[in-house]
């Protein structure tokens, strides 16, 4: 570690498909964050690592803030808040094509309840026309007061080293918390729960809602160096899980096989995967089972 090494805590929070998790995983160079076209597919605060010569920053990527229809919905909002709370930065993301509304408002409000900096980063810059991006910086700086304002195009990688620079320059020294090559303090069970996740979401589209959770049962490596794994794929209805096997099992082998790329690409090992679907209702309003699948409030 260098003289003068910086450290801290950075929080990406924004409405839901903003792009935090694109951001996330843009920056580590994993995919450890789950990417979806639908709203609200983030549910844990995933800790990403990112380790240069000169910093480390220990990113936290939110729930979406919304207004939450179930228990689940109040954990993913008060984990977002909570957030705040607890960070040296914060970057507040935009998709700059969006207009301004109630959800935007809801949470500068949230925003102007801290001290911590915060950075305006305004995404999706690729899909906009200079001038409207300067009337939408324009816009944004009349309602606060923004510690910088960074245009970057997370899925293309624009602008983004340039946001880390200015980071690290809002950042006090301090220690290395993790080891350089450590992308994430989650157990290897979550990531991989939340990639399986991510595929039933992208492959179902508008068929199955987020009603839906993935739970490891098993997760071992066999004696040929091959990692077994074995998911449940959780939702509410029985039509749901007839539209996640679809016929034949045809929809459950494509994710299974979607799914068993990006966990070989993230374990370095080839991996062998099975799924299983159950239903069990209304279990997005059960304590016990949101315990039960990960998304314990108890730390809240």
């Amino acid at each position: 570690m260098s003289e003068g090494f910086k450290s801290g805590f950075a929080a990406i929070i924004g409405r839901p498909n903003a792009g935090k998790s694109t951001l996330l995983n843009h920056v580590l160079g994993e995919k450890i964050a789950i990417m979806s076209d639908k709203p609200q597919t983030t549910r844990n605060r995933i800790q990403g690592v990112y380790t240069s010569s000169e910093s480390q920053i220990i990113f936290i990527d939110t729930p979406g803030i919304h207004k939450p229809k179930h228990r689940l919905g109040d954990f993913m909002v008060q984990s977002a808040v909570q957030t705040l709370q607890d960070v040296d930065l914060i970057l507040f993301i935009i998709d700059a094509n969006d207009r301004y509304g109630p959800g935007e408002s809801y949470i500068l409000e949230q925003l102007q309840q801290v001290s911590t900096p915060v950075f305006l980063v305004m995404n999706k810059i690729d899909q906009l026309h200079p001038d409207q991006l300067l009337e939408k910086i324009d816009s944004y700086r009349r309602r606060a007061d923004f510690s910088e304002v960074v245009p970057i195009s997370a899925l293309q990688g624009n602008n983004v080293d340039t946001l880390i620079e200015q980071i690290t320059g809002y950042l006090e020294e301090g220690p290395q918390f993790y080891p350089e090559d450590q992308l994430t303090d989650h157990p290897e069970r979550f990531v991989v729960s939340e990639l399986v996740r991510e595929k039933v979401l992208h492959l179902t589209e508008d068929e199955v809602p987020h009603s839906i959770a993935v739970y490891i049962e098993d997760m071992k490596e066999r004696e040929e160096g091959a990692v077994y794994i074995a998911a449940v794929i959780v939702v509410e209805r029985p039509s749901q899980k007839g539209i996640i096997i679809g016929k034949q099992g045809s929809m459950l082998k494509e994710i299974g096989k979607r799914a068993r790329l990006d966990i070989e690409s993230l374990l370095g090992s080839n991996v062998h995967i099975d799924l299983w679907v159950k239903v069990q209702k209304d279990w997005r309003n059960s304590r016990f089972q949101l315990n039960e699948y990960g998304y314990s409030d108890e730390e809240y």
